[in-house]
């Protein structure tokens, strides 16, 4: 066959990913970093930088969901039951989020706790996407094309910290959009705030990349064996290129820079996600083409992609091109 529909679609499933942990991971990181907004007027500042784009930012995550279970549904059948617990932890805070975001709005008493709910909806989805991922990362057990492990297997010291080290990162994504987007009073606090996730992102970061290679000898393999050591050096040789760059913005005044130096930390390990992981969908027992639909219904469900895709960037792009800029505190969005 001229086109590897399994691959291509391996490729779309994980740009759905990335492109939903970009987009949703600074709104996420402006909920984690909402206790530390002074006055109720910076707090609505800090929630307005988000508002007009934060649940097409969720879009991602739905396609990403729905097209593992359309194209992939023997690993969706694998991976969900491994994962219930933290996936489901994770979409009831997205919809505690979400709820929090349109009522906080509509009170005045009990904004507080609309502001508690807030915060803590952001913390315990970033969490439990964190969980999940080290759970993914560590290895699901699969016997039959079928998963064979305990109901508490996704809990370790290693998911645990990644879900750490994912928390942080995206309170350094929040407080560098807010750097970028704001002026004042919040700026001030989310300079402070990006030097000090900053630290912990890279000490988080830097610690799980060094035990992921001792979890499986495959992983040890694709980033220690020759030739493959050739190119993988290349990763946090980029990370801390990504670090000079941060620094540099942070102290030139330049408030685009750490941004966009964090959503390079982002795509880099993912990278080295993607190093590790392929060609298994499931590791370290399913590959891509082990999981894969039948060609017809790749096809179908391709066709749709292709029209899908294209639009969900339009309005995506056109949306961040409207509300570019600073925020005008006097203006608002509600």
């Amino acid at each position: 066959m001229i086109f590897d529909l399994a691959f291509i679609w391996a490729g779309l499933i994980a740009f759905a990913v990335l492109a939903y942990v970009i987009l949703d991971g600074f709104d996420l990181g402006v909920g984690i970093l909402f206790p530390f907004m002074r006055t109720e007027a910076d707090k609505d500042l800090a929630m307005n930088t988000v508002a007009p784009v934060w649940d097409g930012n969720e879009t991602w995550l739905v396609l990403g969901g729905g097209g593992l279970f359309a194209v992939f549904p023997l690993a969706y059948a694998v991976v969900m039951p491994a994962l219930y617990v933290p996936i489901i932890v994770m979409l009831l805070a997205l919809v505690f989020r979400g709820v929090a975001f349109e009522f906080r709005w509509r009170t005045q008493k009990g904004k507080f706790l609309w502001d508690i709910s807030f915060t803590f909806g952001s913390i315990m989805a970033a969490f439990a996407q964190g969980i999940a991922l080290g759970a993914l990362v560590q290895g699901i057990t699969v016997e039959g094309r079928a998963y064979a492990g305990g109901n508490w297997d996704w809990l370790t010291p290693f998911s645990i910290l990644t879900g750490v080290a994912l928390v942080a990162a995206y309170a350094l994504m929040g407080a560098t959009w807010l750097v970028m987007k704001t002026d004042g009073p919040v700026r001030h606090v989310a300079r402070r705030m990006a030097v000090w996730t900053g630290a912990a992102t890279l000490m988080l970061v830097g610690l799980v990349s060094l035990i992921t290679p001792f979890l499986n000898p495959l992983y040890l393999d694709r980033w220690f064996g020759f030739p493959n050591v050739l190119f993988t050096v290349l990763v946090p040789a980029a990370i801390l290129v990504a670090a000079f760059v941060f620094a540099k913005g942070m102290r030139d005044n330049r408030d685009a820079w750490p941004f966009l130096a964090t959503l390079a930390l982002f795509v880099l390990s993912f990278i080295g996600l993607g190093i590790s992981f392929y060609p298994y969908m499931v590791p370290p027992s399913l590959t891509i083409w082990d999981v894969a639909a039948p060609d017809e219904s790749l096809w179908f469900l391709l066709a749709g992609a292709l029209v899908l895709v294209p639009m969900i960037l339009a309005y995506t792009a056109y949306a961040y091109w409207v509300f570019r800029g600073k925020v005008d505190p006097a203006g608002g969005y509600h």
